[in-house]
């Protein structure tokens, strides 16, 4: 879903970083279909595009709470303090054949390089946003790693009545350091989406650039 959203998704953004409203039928129609609603509602301005360095303005005096919807692993390296965490994809615990041999390629393929386990959509997504989140007139600034996550996730909230919608654009693999005040966790936000081999070939490349700095 990710390679496919990543293709779909580019907006093209006016000097006031939003595209003109879509007609209201087309955006009821466009936020039915998943991440291409998700993409319609932000280009349209239905949902709040913000970027890394204007989130903690949002988040301090703007009235959001920020939803994190990445998966536990990523979270645990590094997160925004006070955030509310929902992931809306989860480990697939399924052990029939056909998974693992789905679990197998992925590793194979994907596993190994980028430490990301095989997962499958939480169906209790939009119910444990309601529970940790009861007022639907909450202002929710809605993040992941890459901004591709996130763009399904406010389709979601968005067909289950959430309407205060901000999307983190981007994702926290844009933000840099200072971007956001309070950060828990030993790794760094722009980085806790990589694993794996890569995680090693990163360090080098952070290790080799302190190196070239002094």
């Amino acid at each position: 879903m990710a390679t496919q959203l990543r293709h779909q998704f580019r907006p093209t953004w006016t000097s006031s970083g939003r595209r003109p409203a879509l007609p209201r039928r087309s955006l009821r129609i466009s936020a039915a279909s998943g991440g291409g609603g998700g993409r319609s509602l932000i280009e349209s301005g239905a949902v709040r595009a913000i970027p890394a360095r204007e989130a903690a303005a949002a988040l301090e005096s703007g009235g959001y709470v920020m939803l994190d919807v990445r998966p536990e692993w990523e979270r645990e390296k590094a997160r925004v303090a006070g955030s509310v965490h929902v992931p809306l994809f989860v480990e697939d615990g399924d052990m029939g054949p056909v998974t693992l041999l789905k679990k197998w390629v992925h590793f194979g393929y994907i596993g190994l390089w980028t430490g990301q386990k095989f997962t499958t959509l939480n169906g209790d997504f939009l119910r444990q946003v309601e529970a940790a989140v009861p007022d639907r007139d909450a202002k929710l600034l809605v993040a992941c790693g890459e901004g591709l996550r996130s763009t399904v996730a406010v389709s979601k909230l968005y067909e289950g009545g959430y309407r205060n919608l901000g999307w983190l654009a981007g994702g926290f693999n844009l933000s840099k350091e200072g971007d956001f005040q309070d950060v828990q966790g030993e790794g760094k936000l722009q980085y806790a989406t990589v694993g794996g081999a890569s995680y090693i070939f990163l360090q080098l490349l952070i290790l080799l650039q302190a190196v070239d700095k002094n």
